[in-house]
């Protein structure tokens, strides 16, 4: 390998080697020079003594130094020569039921379908939607597939191999989720182990190996995949022993960056701001923070949100767990879905005079107005149709009402949803209107980073596949504090305390989930 220039990504040496070993350059790197001999240093790599062990360990890249939020970012994690099998599964227990079994590394649930994943095979974090979906794709063309027919023992053996061929779940994915500024963290997550339920089908996704040194955050690596077989062997209502729950203990909660009357004051100034004619409308945000006496049981709040929200998308990556109720886009073999929700009004689901109030306000109306418009504008270049309702539709959410549109379209060749919910974000739903003015205010209002709240989130395959949602009715776990977020659209007729209530509205289903654990 002598004759192949050092790229300016660096290489840790090989655990059983320690000799360092060049790798080709991640294209997220400034030099992208030597992408193309990838191929080409694999085969050397395994032909050689070296070759061999870096084949059975981890080699991990780092991009260089750049900062993001005060710290450097993390460990690309890329594992060689991995194989990942897909088999069917008889398990008619609900998906929802093995939450309880092992805590998660990974969630994506609608209307009890979905995926869970257990343990962490290869992570990224970078700087861009390009560098994030550019190692994916890298690392994904690098593995061998052993679909069902490939496999030795398939673990239902009653299940047809071909039942699972048009399910885009059941294959390869990750799970990312990205920031609402485009300056943030990118996360990608590769499960080591995928369970999946849709359609009627089950499966479970498998790669051979998990991240050797480092796991999801570069911790030392858990045992959550070895956890979650002894779980299955053992019965759905086992737990870990280290798995405490917050039963008996104190959870308080306090303001974030802006307790109320600030915050009162920063709406009122956005509506001023709408009023001289520097914007049409503005999102803003708050949070707030609770804090327990023993670390959050994430399983338990994503139980407690699957069940009450089943309309919503229940996710969880990189700690980030909540409920959304806007899908930013779905990819599914070329044809698109995005729904887009703005206009809200508090309330119980089955109230048919607020709904009824919500569907002919005008202030409600037009802020979402500005959300469709914005999100059909960012989608047109990629498409070759695009439906877009002339009047939406109410959603009715246990606690709310979302004036609600479903955009469907039919995308160009060589989309992927990962470059689709690019264009889209940030749309109006979650920034303003026009972006850059919006952003502006934010900037100047909130006094608070939102980190991957209102960013897009959700899982991709393969193909290019998959749901991103947008990061809403979400918080951010750390230990044993939870930083939840509330925002609302602010137009010209807003009232301070009317978009108050809406956040305090929005909150309610992250904080309910967090209390339940006190009642178990």
């Amino acid at each position: 390998m002598a004759g192949l220039p050092l790229p300016l990504c660096w290489a840790v040496s090989s655990p059983t080697s320690r000799r360092d070993v060049p790798v080709a350059a991640c294209r997220c790197c400034a030099g992208r020079q030597a992408v193309a001999q990838t191929a080409e240093l694999r085969e050397r790599a395994r032909a050689t003594p070296t070759g061999k062990a870096m084949g059975r360990s981890q080699v991990e890249t780092a991009h260089p130094s750049k900062q993001r939020f005060g710290q450097r970012v993390s460990l690309v994690h890329m594992p060689l020569g991995h194989t990942v099998t897909i088999r069917p599964v008889d398990d008619e227990s609900p998906l929802i039921t093995r939450l309880s079994q092992c805590a998660p590394s990974v969630c994506w649930l609608r209307r009890g379908e979905g995926m869970i994943g257990w343990g962490v095979t290869a992570a990224h974090t970078c700087a861009s939607a390009i560098e994030a979906e550019t190692w994916w794709r890298d690392f994904v063309e690098s593995a061998r597939v052993m679909r069902p027919r490939d496999a030795e023992e398939p673990l239902g053996a009653s299940k047809p191999a071909d039942d699972l061929a048009d399910e885009p779940m059941a294959g390869p994915v990750a799970f990312i989720s990205f920031p609402f500024a485009p300056d943030g963290l990118y996360e990608v997550i590769v499960p080591h182990i995928v369970q999946g339920s849709r359609n009627g089908h089950s499966w479970q996704t498998q790669w051979d190996r998990r991240a050797d040194d480092v796991s999801e955050g570069g911790a030392a690596r858990d045992d959550t995949a070895s956890l979650y077989s002894t779980a299955r062997a053992r019965g759905t209502n086992w737990v870990p022993a280290d798995a405490e729950s917050l039963a008996s203990q104190p959870l308080a909660f306090r303001s974030g960056n802006l307790d109320r009357e600030h915050w009162l004051a920063a709406v009122a100034a956005a509506v001023a701001h709408i009023t001289d004619g520097q914007l049409e409308k503005v999102v803003l945000a708050r949070d707030e923070v609770a804090e327990a006496a023993t670390p959050i049981d994430v399983s338990t709040v994503l139980t407690q949100l699957a069940q009450v929200y089943p309309q919503t998308w229940t996710f969880y990556v990189k700690g980030l767990v909540g409920a959304s109720p806007e899908l930013l886009v779905r990819q599914d073999r070329g044809l698109i879905t995005s729904r887009v929700l703005a206009g809200t009004i508090a309330g119980e689901a089955d109230d048919a005079a607020l709904a009824q109030a919500l569907s002919s306000s005008s202030k409600d109306l037009a802020e979402h107005e500005y959300a469709v418009a914005s999100v059909a504008a960012g989608l047109r270049p990629h498409v070759t149709s695009l439906h877009v309702p002339e009047v939406p539709f109410v959603l009715r959410l246990p606690n709310v009402m979302h004036l609600a549109s479903d955009i469907t379209g039919a995308a160009k060749p060589g989309a992927t949803v990962v470059g689709l919910a690019t264009a889209i974000h940030p749309s109006a739903a979650v920034c303003g209107t026009p972006t850059q003015a919006a952003r502006r205010v934010i900037a100047e209002l909130e006094h608070m980073d939102r980190g991957r709240y209102a960013g897009p989130v959700g899982w991709v395959n393969a193909s290019g596949d998959g749901e991103i949602a947008l990061a809403l009715r979400c918080g951010q776990i750390t230990d044993q504090t939870v930083r939840l977020f509330a925002g609302c659209g602010i137009v010209a007729g807003s009232d301070p305390e009317a978009e108050w209530n809406e956040t305090v509205a929005k909150l309610r289903p992250m904080k309910q989930a967090l209390l339940s654990q006190s009642n178990d």
